[in-house]
């Protein structure tokens, strides 16, 4: 089997693979430049139909009514039509039947010499004379009711000339006797006895002056003339009255179905609009009470259904005003309580904090008991001061009173200040911190306290939950954002965790105690600290396989992001291994590891931040601070992570 050719032919294979919408196929600029010359005047066109209700049950009316009136219609003209031509073949039957026996009867009347009769009698005309006469003598009764057309035996053509006898046609009234008889009829007449009919059209000769051919129906029989030799008698008669009343009957019931059809629209319109207009103010309605016009309620007249749906309406914005304003006021209070404990804490913290001083400072002099207890004592008021700090903190964000001062700064400067703060918990830990990316400026305005501190709470936790592996801070810059990935190779986050890992006082294992005392609001904190930059703080994690922890800034202040420059799932997760491993499965196996080589599972990696590509990142959504990558559920979990952060 071939590779790499569509099937079903070059250009069908190429219109299923797609190639023909690509830039490099051919056509294919061609091809979106005609979809989108289409699309484009139809895109307002289906936005109206798809948000007016009104529109398309006054269409729906239109198509329906159209169909009934043409269905009505067709059925009512084919019925008139059917009528008026049983009618005319009727009538027209009994005349030529009339005819017909008039005719046979002047053949087989005896010869008379004398007599009023003479001009019609058998001695001294010939058969050609006779028919000449009977022909005028028939249609003379018509009065342009009927033709005459009286054709030889046999296929009815023209006699030669010079020929006698009644070979050739005759006709009344300038009729072109060969051309309005069909031949079909000619030779039914010619073949059987009886009468026959069909419809065709007479024409007429130069002679009428350019007359219009008309429709008629012709009934014609085999007769037998003076001298007993067989010719073709045809009646032609015209139709033009009847498709004159049929055209009459086509205009009046057009006009009178237009009108139907516009009536029923126009009636559609009406009722549908004493619905729908109650909808739509309930609907603009609902989108101001969503902008926060707690105020706005409904116009209710009437006791129909549509005054109950609006009184029902404006019971539900009511209650929802008054809940609305219960929870403004209990958050009210509530951050009034946590600012005003927080501030009167802060005297008697005072004063505990300079009679804890005296004491540590002297814990020399006293028992091993008593000076733990000092030492105890000190850290815990830390610990409490850092929980003052934060709670503060919180309800600044809280009371949406916290102030962002951006200016132009160098990422890598924070990290460098951050990581210098961290080196002496991670000597403790054993760990080390690793950067990259920081060859280039990564310069975005942001607020410069703030970004440190969110960096700060990632890095310490990090170091703190690394259990001792290497963490690793990678800095990137592309498009319009920035962004800090801080990894580690911990404990990790089960499923579920990094979307609650930013919550309020959150810890996966209550039980376990915080080493580096912790408050519990440090992502808190963080993660609003980033959503006042207009950026976002966002968490992945596998158990045991440890978590990675990404801030993303716009490079200008309220520039709206798009990506991230970083992906939240790091390339040496197990996913991203097991499928590095799959596409070089059957190459060559890859080397082993040298002795003493760097204990960081970190793949070799370029540090230069503009070489670092912006992946599609589908868990980057604006708005949102925490994302979750799916891991398989066959990996077991591992011990629980205290959050701390």
């Amino acid at each position: 089997m071939q590779s790499g050719r569509p099937r079903g032919g070059s250009f069908w294979g190429a219109l299923r693979g797609g190639r023909l919408l690509q830039d490099g196929a051919p056509g294919g600029p061609l091809l979106r430049l005609c979809v989108r010359l289409v699309r484009r005047p139809l895109l307002p066109a289906v936005r109206l139909w798809r948000r007016n209700i009104q529109l398309r049950v006054v269409a729906a009316t239109l198509l329906i009514s159209l169909s009934v009136v043409l269905a009505l219609g067709f059925v009512v003209i084919a019925q008139v039509n059917k009528g008026l031509l049983d009618a005319k073949e009727e009538a027209a039957q009994s005349q030529a039947a009339g005819g017909f026996a008039v005719a046979q009867e002047k053949a087989n009347a005896p010869a008379t010499v004398d007599g009023p009769d003479a001009a019609d009698s058998k001695v001294g005309r010939d058969a050609s004379t006779w028919m000449n006469s009977l022909v005028k003598q028939l249609a003379s009764g018509g009065q342009t009711a009927f033709e005459v057309v009286a054709l030889g035996a046999g296929t009815g053509e023209q006699a030669l000339p010079g020929a006698q006898g009644v070979k050739g046609a005759r006709a009344s009234g300038n009729v072109d006797p060969t051309a309005s008889v069909p031949v079909g009829l000619r030779r039914a007449v010619d073949h059987a006895t009886g009468t026959f009919k069909t419809f065709s059209e007479i024409r007429y000769t130069s002679g009428a002056g350019q007359k219009a051919p008309e429709p008629a129906l012709v009934v014609g029989k085999r007769l037998t003339d003076i001298n007993g030799d067989p010719y073709d008698l045809y009646y032609l008669f015209p139709l033009t009255q009847e498709e004159e009343s049929l055209n009459l009957i086509k205009v009046t019931i057009v006009t009178a179905g237009l009108f139907v059809v516009v009536l029923l629209c126009g009636i559609a319109w009406l009722v549908v609009r004493q619905v729908v207009t109650p909808v739509r103010m309930a609907a603009g309605i609902a989108e101001r009470l969503s902008a926060g016009q707690l105020q706005e309620r409904m116009k209710v007249t009437g006791e129909d259904d549509i005054a109950r749906l609006g009184e029902a309406f404006n019971k539900m914005a009511q209650n929802l005003q008054l809940k609305i304003q219960q929870l403004e006021d209990l958050s009210r209070m509530q951050r009034r309580f946590v600012s005003d404990v927080s501030h009167e804490l802060r005297t008697p913290l005072t004063t505990v904090r300079m009679a804890a001083d005296v004491i540590h400072d002297a814990r020399v002099d006293f028992d091993p008991v008593t000076a733990r207890s000092a030492e105890l004592l000190a850290g815990q008021l830390d610990r409490f001061e850092s929980l003052l700090a934060d709670l503060l903190e919180i309800s600044r964000f809280d009371a949406g009173a916290a102030d962002l001062q951006a200016e132009p700064i160098d990422l890598r400067d924070v990290v460098r200040r951050v990581i210098d703060g961290a080196e002496p918990l991670a000597e403790h830990k054993g760990t080390r911190i690793r950067v990259l990316g920081d060859t280039q400026p990564v310069i975005a305005e942001a607020d410069a306290r703030r970004v440190e501190r969110v960096l700060r709470n990632l890095v310490v936790n990090a170091v703190e939950h690394g259990e001792g592996r290497d963490v690793v801070v990678r800095l990137a810059s592309a498009g319009g954002a920035v962004a800090v990935a801080v990894r580690d190779y911990g404990v990790g986050l089960k499923p579920g965790e990094a979307t609650r890992v930013f919550n309020r006082f959150w810890r996966a294992d209550p039980a376990r105690a915080r080493t580096t005392g912790g408050t519990g609001l440090g992502l808190s904190i963080a993660v609003e600290d980033a959503r006042l930059h207009g950026g976002w703080l966002q968490a992945w994690g596998e158990p045991g396989g440890g978590s990675q922890f990404r801030l993303t800034l716009p490079r200008t202040a309220d520039e709206p992001l798009r990506g991230s420059p970083i992906p939240l799932e790091p390339e040496d997760s197990r996913a991203n291994r097991a499928r590095a491993a799959a596409e070089e499965a059957g190459s060559a196996a890859p080397a082993r590891p040298a002795e003493g080589a760097d204990r960081s599972p970190i793949p070799p990696r370029s540090p230069v931040a503009g070489a670092v590509p912006v992946p599609t990142d589908p868990t980057a959504l604006p708005g949102n601070g925490a994302r979750v990558v799916a891991r398989p559920a066959e990996q077991a979990p591992q011990e629980d992570r205290t959050d701390g952060r």
